[in-house]
């Protein structure tokens, strides 16, 4: 699934962050924008984190499909999942939230896909984050190699009959709202250990880069869509203890993503290193009209369904950041 630029075969990853339906709508304008390019299904990559995660499993499980975008905008504008599955989980003493969500997942979505059955699409990384490690855990698969789940401490193992609804859950595990998914050694038989447990892949990083960057994969052009919660300057910061909690970790939130984009750039620097470009929601630079980044990054990041103003907003913005740096930083890929 290479493009040619200049008579040679280049790779294309692409990167979606979390942020619940408001990231996978925002993602959505991304692919919307790349099909329109001729580029969608010629990526090779896709790597996800929680709403992220959403968008791109659904995507690669309909690789090449018409109307799998059209398919993706009803979910997003129809459903929503979050308070169900907290009130089921608490309601139903033989399932967790969790459990409610990767069901929720498997009904709407995916069906009962195994990540295997996504062999013949983009090498799919979907990104959680290990509580016993803190590392990021990855389900992988498509490409045309093997379908894999684990890690870099612990050592991956085969994941051909996972149930991509669970794994998506667990990328999408955002706490406290969703307890960690659970995977005994029966699933995944790392020496020494007898089961992992797995939060929202946005505690690790909420970009997903790290799979853009490894040798394995050898990408010429990354692409990061981020969607995720921007940082405030608050002129009168919080004093209460709860408050504190959330703004600290807004703060490490920030801190990640700012070394994130670093990596990228002396990614880039080095011989061989793979050409990047990115965009935030909360950018103004190349947004379609003015308010479009004020307006989208005021959106909720739940799981609840979006209004049609919303959606609308959503994926004019990321389709007119996208197109903004793919002619600013990757002019080729669109022929000029």
């Amino acid at each position: 699934m290479t493009i040619q630029v200049g008579g040679q075969s280049k790779r294309i990853g692409l990167a979606l962050s979390g942020g619940g339906f408001r990231a996978a709508a925002f993602h959505l304008g991304v692919f919307r924008k790349l099909q329109e390019a001729g580029l969608l299904w010629k990526l090779d990559l896709l790597s996800c984190v929680s709403g992220g995660s959403i968008a791109g499993a659904f995507l690669a499980s309909h690789w090449g499909e018409d109307d799998a975008l059209d398919k993706l905008e009803r979910y997003l504008a129809s459903t929503s999942i979050a308070v169900s599955s907290v009130i089921g989980g608490v309601l139903d003493p033989f399932h967790s939230r969790l459990d409610k969500l990767a069901a929720s997942y498997e009904r709407d979505l995916y069906g009962k896909r195994a990540l295997g059955t996504l062999k013949d699409g983009p090498r799919l990384y979907i990104n959680a984050t290990n509580l016993g490690t803190g590392n990021m855990f990855f389900f992988v698969t498509g490409g045309n190699l093997p379908a894999e789940m684990g890690e870099w401490q612990l050592g991956a193992a085969p994941a051909h009959d996972f149930r991509l609804s669970r794994a998506v859950a667990a990328s999408s595990a955002f706490p406290p709202v969703f307890p960690p998914l659970r995977v005994d050694q029966s699933e995944y038989p790392a020496a020494g250990v007898d089961y992992v447990t797995l939060s929202d892949g946005g505690v690790y990083d909420n970009l997903g880069v790290n799979p853009l960057l490894r040798a394995r994969n050898a990408l010429d052009y990354v692409i990061v869509s981020d969607a995720g919660k921007p940082f405030r300057v608050d002129e009168r910061p919080t004093e209460a203890g709860s408050a504190v909690l959330v703004a600290a970790l807004d703060i490490m939130m920030e801190q990640v993503r700012g070394l994130q984009f670093k990596r990228l750039e002396l990614n880039a620097a080095k011989a061989g290193g793979a050409k990047p470009a990115w965009f935030s929601i909360d950018s103004e630079e190349g947004q379609a009209q003015p308010g479009d980044a004020v307006f989208a990054s005021s959106i909720g990041t739940n799981l609840k369904k979006l209004a049609r103003a919303e959606i609308d907003v959503l994926t004019r913005h990321a389709g007119a950041l996208l197109t903004h740096r793919l002619h600013t930083y990757m002019p080729e890929l669109l022929g000029g």
